[in-house]
């Protein structure tokens, strides 16, 4: 135990990565930040605040992404040399508090958390107690376990306990620490199902019943921790699938927890359904047309930019416009977001609001289901500055507000359409690139669907053609064998790890 307030290193690389599209994740895309930018990340670790005054933080460098295509060799080469040398310069630690995502796809690896873990600890040796903290998306390889004496993730899909959850397992280290205790058993479980987030969303059951039950075993004497990974889909990886890991003192208590999350989950796997009613988008846009509710809201899911989509392909935009009802500007309200196309922003900017202008985009990296798309229409709004979209511009089309971005963006809040000069809630349809609604949105839609559209993040796992996960598994192998869901008693992280992955 430190002599006195520990110091605590704070590092990690977070993205979803579909290997499914063909877009590729550079450096940049992270935005990295470093030292006291990386504690400002974190609210429970302003100064003042009680988790800041027990330790000395030390931030390294930690990057997020939005989700998206494999991360290329160099930008990870780049990035991780950058974070192992921040390590190395800020001297010796006690803890490490590893925030993550746990989706993040590498050329060339499999488990790119792991070897980054690894490498980590070459730097800051062996006696280093680790936390980590993840999605609940993320994969759970039994090598990441064992570098980690700490490992934990979200309880919500929507991600509403983010924060909640960084903040556990930054206090779970700092109450290891402090305390002086062993490092914790740790149980780990692979469950053999692999399923889209937006079919195990824990605002409806199953999803509901299996999480409520994390804090259960979490409750029980002799248990610091307990979560279950659902796993991402849309990598093709012998990693993805679930997993169940508890950590605690008690051997006794943590195995026993982890078998009751496992089963749970094995249990349910055939009852999960998709949050919201689906359909074809034209199945989709003719129930939101008949309806009386307003606004309808209709996900565009095959092309979510926060599950890993490329986000510009047109396919869906394509239907949209081609329906006769959108022809008239004064025709049903139309939002669509969105579509990335560079030159197209350029040309809106040039010609400026209220002009007519007619413009191409899409497709410039996913363009296997449709090509790019020419659109003629009047440029409603200009926005620049935007961190994800750099520049928006908005083109009516017909009764269609398209929103046309410099790179790609998630439209997850109203503010993101209200500065844009449009006004969701009076909209007749709102058309979204996401799966399930986030909260702001799910709070403003009178109704909602989820159109399965194609993209790298399609809805229809078994269409999309995994070849190096790990079989059997469901839903891949319907019909499969009970697996065996007994505790894996994982090797703390200062011992040699032995035996196979399983």
């Amino acid at each position: 135990m430190p002599a006195s307030r520990p110091v605590i290193a704070v590092a990690g690389l977070g993205i979803e990565s579909s290997t499914f599209s063909p877009a590729r994740t550079e450096a940049p895309a992270f935005h990295p930040q470093r030292g006291d930018e990386v504690l400002a990340r974190y609210p429970f670790l302003a100064p003042g605040t009680a988790l800041r005054e027990v330790a000395h933080w030390r931030g390294a460098l930690v990057g997020k992404a939005l989700p998206g295509g494999t991360v290329t060799a160099a930008a990870y080469a780049e990035l991780s040399a950058e974070l192992l040398d921040r390590l190395r310069r800020s001297g010796p630690v006690d803890g490490l508090w590893f925030d993550i995502h746990g989706a993040m796809t590498v050329e060339g690896l499999d488990d790119a958390e792991a070897d980054l873990l690894t490498r980590v600890r070459e730097v800051t040796g062996p006696d280093v107690l680790v936390s980590t903290s993840m999605d609940l998306h993320g994969n759970v390889s039994r090598d990441l376990v064992h570098l980690s004496d700490l490992i934990t993730c979200y309880r919500m899909a929507p991600h509403e306990d983010a924060m909640e959850t960084k903040e556990r397992a930054a206090r779970n280290l700092v109450d290891l620490l402090t305390s002086g205790a062993p490092r914790p058993v740790k149980a780990w479980i692979p469950v053999p199902v692999l399923l889209a987030g937006e079919q195990t969303s824990t605002r409806i059951e199953p999803a509901r019943s299996v999480y409520a039950a994390v804090a259960d075993v979490e409750a029980a004497d002799g248990v610091t921790d307990a979560a279950i990974w659902v796993g991402y889909a849309w990598a093709d990886e012998p990693r993805n699938r679930a997993a169940v890991v508890v950590t605690g003192a008690d051997r006794t208590a943590v195995a026993t927890g982890a078998e009751r999350l496992a089963r749970g989950f094995w249990a349910a796997r055939r009852d999960f359904a998709f949050v919201a009613p689906t359909g074809t988008l034209d199945d989709c846009l003719d129930t939101a047309l008949a309806a009386a509710a307003r606004p309808y809201f209709i996900s565009d899911t095959g092309d979510n930019p926060t599950a890993g989509g490329a986000g510009d392909v047109t396919w869906g935009l394509q239907q949209v416009l081609a329906r006769p009802e959108f022809k008239d500007p004064d025709g049903p309200t139309v939002l669509y977001a969105s579509l990335p196309g560079p030159s197209a922003v350029d040309t809106a900017v040039e010609a400026g609001v209220g002009a007519t202008v007619t413009v191409t985009a899409g497709a410039e990296v996913d363009d296997r289901h449709a090509g790019p798309l020419t659109l003629t229409g009047t440029v409603h709004a200009i926005r620049h500055g935007d961190r994800d979209a750099g520049t928006e511009v908005v083109l009516r089309v017909g009764s269609v507000h398209v929103i046309l971005t410099r790179l790609r963006k998630p439209y997850h809040h109203e503010h993101d359409f209200t500065d844009l000069d449009l006004s969701p809630r009076e909209a007749d349809l709102v058309i979204v690139k996401i799966g399930y609604l986030e909260p702001e949105l799910f709070a403003m839609a009178a109704d909602w669907r989820m159109a399965l559209t194609p993209g790298g993040v399609d809805q229809d796992l078994e269409r999309l053609g995994h070849h190096r996960i790990r079989r059997p598994m469901f839903p891949f192998d319907r019909d499969m064998p009970d697996p065996d869901l007994t505790a894996r008693i994982v090797a703390p992280s200062n011992e040699p790890l032995t035996g196979p992955d399983e």
